[in-house]
């Protein structure tokens, strides 16, 4: 008899907990309508393309899932067998991402939280504003363009085109040998690439930082002012520990994107310069060229280069992943913050 009283409380309570899930669909549905799109959006490019993971675990590329076309971990073996062709293509190009994305983490997340800082000492709202925009635009200019400007400066002397700035001032000082494109220089790469992402994402990235510091009570800062602190004895008793959930969250957010590099801005900045693939190549432009999809100067097409393509940006993301999930379980062990 208790068991079944026990048995109609858990029901009631189940129907009224399915009562209210419906009753606040209902109430907000234009809300839940307005979410279609983006759970489309999910569906389609971002679920979707998983199932083409299941081609770098096959012979051959389509749909066929017979038991005999599955390669197993083939090509996964091949990619990082020191002796085969693929294994210097993609410990160049990992060691290349990590590289890269770690300077533009030291270099890149500082900045726009100085950036911030700065905005939030400027009293004049106007000039305050002004600035902003400013510093917002970059971040609105197409790749093409910036890439495109960036390629004119460094663009060498021919007999129909004049050297670029860029490629002027480096001749000059005697780093640029006479007649070479500065971008073809592997030495050069990094920090056109760094200088320009911070140029393009530092004023966009200040917004977050920006808005947490504008989050933190003026008491705090009045309390600070009554105890005799300075202005910089402020920001560092009053404004960073402010920001310190901000802080943490978007820095758990880059370390999970530090071996996310972009094709789009290195291929239109290099284009086929295999002199600059030393520094240039990163997993996702390497996944590219084996796609088959790159051109004919700069495609690679040994046999089963697209399967490996697919195991090395799966490897890529598995890393990513695991760098995600360890920062987070640091952060929430050393604090109370944490993505999740």
């Amino acid at each position: 008899m208790e068991k079944t009283i026990n048995q109609n409380v858990v029901d009631e309570v189940e129907r009224t907990r399915w009562k209210k899930i419906l009753h606040t669909l209902i109430k907000d549905w234009r809300l839940y309508v307005l979410l279609v799109p983006m759970l489309l959006f999910l569906v389609l490019y971002k679920y979707k393309p998983i199932a083409g993971i299941l081609e770098g675990f096959k012979w051959g590329v389509g749909t066929d899932l017979r038991v005999d076309q599955w390669a197993g971990f083939k090509w996964g073996s091949i990619l990082f067998d020191t002796s085969s062709v693929y294994s210097g293509y993609f410990w160049r190009a990992f060691r290349n991402t990590f590289v890269n994305s770690m300077y533009g983490l030291f270099f890149g997340f500082p900045i726009p939280i100085f950036l911030a800082l700065l905005f939030s000492e400027i009293k004049n709202e106007k000039y305050r504003s002004f600035l902003q925009v400013c510093c917002y635009l970059p971040h609105f200019v197409s790749v093409v363009a910036v890439t495109t400007l960036l390629r004119l400066w460094c663009e060498k002397k021919t007999a129909l085109v004049s050297a670029g700035i860029l490629n002027q001032i480096l001749s000059n000082i005697g780093w640029l040998p006479a007649g070479q494109s500065v971008l073809a220089v592997p030495r050069f790469f990094r920090p056109i690439y760094q200088i320009s992402g911070v140029w393009e994402g530092a004023g966009y990235g200040s917004i977050v930082y920006f808005a947490a510091v504008m989050a933190i009570s003026p008491t705090n800062y009045e309390a600070a002012r009554i105890d005799g602190a300075s202005k910089w004895q402020q920001i560092r008793y009053v404004t960073l520990p402010g920001m310190a959930p901000t802080l943490t969250i978007m820095l758990i957010m880059r370390i999970g994107q530090i071996l996310n590099v972009g094709y789009e801005k290195i291929i239109l900045l290099c284009g086929d310069m295999s002199t600059s693939y030393e520094t240039s190549e990163v997993i996702s432009t390497l996944v590219y060229r084996l796609s088959g999809r790159a051109g004919d100067q700069s495609t690679i097409t040994f046999a089963g280069s697209q399967q490996v393509g697919i195991v090395a940006d799966l490897f890529n993301s598995l890393i990513a992943m695991c760098l995600v999930l360890g920062a987070n379980a640091i952060s929430r062990r050393v604090s109370s913050t944490s993505l999740f």
